[in-house]
């Protein structure tokens, strides 16, 4: 599979995908979610496309994933909702006990 001199090995979104769950880099990860970190994250390797596919060095690629720093579970969703609710004063945290009379 890898080119015994060095050079790159171009992998598919989907086979790097399956790489990285096969070596253990990461335990869980789907194409999809690789193909969103190579839109949203300026850090990501340099992507080719190849006809309709898009295509990444795995060389560069697997120290990206092990160096990566995983938020599991952020909900970005609500995060943009509170800064939303702040700069428009909205009270958002009904339980917090800060804002008891």
């Amino acid at each position: 599979m890898a080119d015994e001199q060095g050079g790159p090995d171009m992998v598919s979104f989907r086979e790097l995908a399956r790489r990285l769950v096969a070596e253990k880099i990461v335990e869980t990860i789907s194409h999809q979610r690789v193909s969103q970190l190579s839109r949203e994250d300026p850090s990501f390797p340099p992507v080719v496309p190849v006809g309709r596919s898009n295509v990444v060095d795995w060389h560069l690629a697997r120290p990206y994933f092990e160096t990566r720093e995983k938020r599991q579970g952020q909900r970005t969703d609500l995060i943009r909702k509170r800064a939303s609710a702040s700069e428009s004063g909205e009270q958002q945290d009904h339980d917090d006990p800060s804002t008891e009379d």
